[in-house]
């Protein structure tokens, strides 16, 4: 098949996707499929052959890139754009979108599963992979993902949706409980996230967090281990632990070496992995959602997992969370990407 593997972007996540990107391209390229890699924002702009010949573009566009141990600078970003119009689509996106037989989105974070590019595709007509455009949106919005934890009965931190400005945190600041948890609505990769213990924490947290915009949500902070469980399918995979190597799962802990270890299956009973297997698929259920996701939990002291959030496009490289669960149930990394490529291709038909 052709395939676009559709990555980069301009969200915070930009680099992650690049890397996601990267693999899950090579991973189909060696399974027999003309797949490309192409960034969503800065598009075709470093192509010069033909487009029609461009499934056949060696290693498939496919260059060397790394996660830094900072989120980028989405400024640089976009003035190391030729074309500088607001569009988030780079130069041929959709055109060349348009000649493939499915889009493989590699994409994380604003654009990429917050709805807007399963959109576009939706009206071009091309498939693509995982969730389609409204339970991504929702998904996406942590604010309305706990509208739906809530509805479904999976237990959810008690939260506050929060709306502000400047002006609104010294009020805030009297009347939020802490410790607590602050998190832009939109965000991920844990970019957006503060945790403050103290009153004073939670003014520099609330001032830190709108850099990102001024939607968040407020959630009493739960302490316990730090979990994962995919669904793939129908099914939910073998929990991850992840223990960090620092306060908590950050952006740097999460994609640099020695950041946290990552123990799967996680050394927990079955009646844990369950719990929150269970909750997953609720959820994944819930939202609408196809093919794949993940969801993220705390384990308390008392064995009770709070959920945390819902991601629909979850991390792809080789040794992302999905891929670390898929194989221990003996499923290797490229058959893991063309799973998700053939389930995808079921799900639009079915006009999921």
């Amino acid at each position: 098949m052709k395939i676009v593997v559709l990555a980069g972007g301009i969200s915070t996540e930009r680099h992650v996707s690049l890397v996601s990107g990267t693999g899950v391209c090579r991973a189909l390229r060696e399974r027999g499929h003309r797949a490309i890699l192409v960034d969503m924002f800065l598009g075709l702009e470093s192509y010069h052959g033909r487009l029609s010949d461009i499934f056949d573009a060696p290693d498939g566009l496919c260059g060397d890139v790394r996660i830094e141990t900072t989120a980028p600078d989405l400024e640089a970003v976009r003035r190391s754009r030729a074309d500088q119009s607001p569009s988030k689509l780079g130069k041929d996106v959709l055109a060349v979108c348009a000649m493939a037989d499915v889009v493989f989105l590699a994409l994380h974070g604003e654009c990429g599963e917050d709805g807007r590019i399963q959109a576009a595709l939706d009206l071009l007509g091309v498939p693509y992979t995982g969730a389609n455009y409204v339970s991504s949106g929702m998904a996406m919005d942590k604010s309305i993902a706990k509208r739906f934890m809530d509805s479904e009965g999976i237990r959810t931190a008690p939260w506050r949706d929060l709306w502000y400005t400047e002006a609104d945190i010294p009020r805030l600041v009297e009347e939020l409980e802490v410790p607590c948890a602050v998190k832009i609505v939109n965000g991920g990769s844990s970019v957006g996230v503060e945790l403050p213990d103290t009153k004073e924490e939670l003014e520099r947290a609330l001032h830190n967090v709108l850099r990102y915009g001024h939607h968040a949500v407020v959630e009493k902070k739960i302490r316990g281990r730090e979990l994962t469980v995919a669904v793939l399918g129908d099914r939910y995979l073998p929990a991850v632990e992840i223990i960090p190597n620092g306060d908590f799962f950050n952006y740097e802990t999460k994609y640099q070496s020695g950041g946290a270890t990552e123990v799967c299956p996680a050394p927990i009973s079955d009646e844990m992995w369950r719990q929150m297997g269970e909750m997953a698929l609720k959820l994944h259920r819930a939202l609408g959602l196809s093919v794949y996701s993940r969801t993220d939990f705390l384990l308390d002291e008392e064995g009770q997992a709070w959920c945390l959030e819902v991601n629909t496009l979850p991390g792809m490289t080789p040794t992302s969370l999905v891929p670390k669960e898929a194989a221990a149930v003996g499923i290797s990394y490229g058959e893991l990407c063309e799973i998700i490529v053939e389930e995808s291709l079921r799900a639009r038909k079915a006009g999921r």
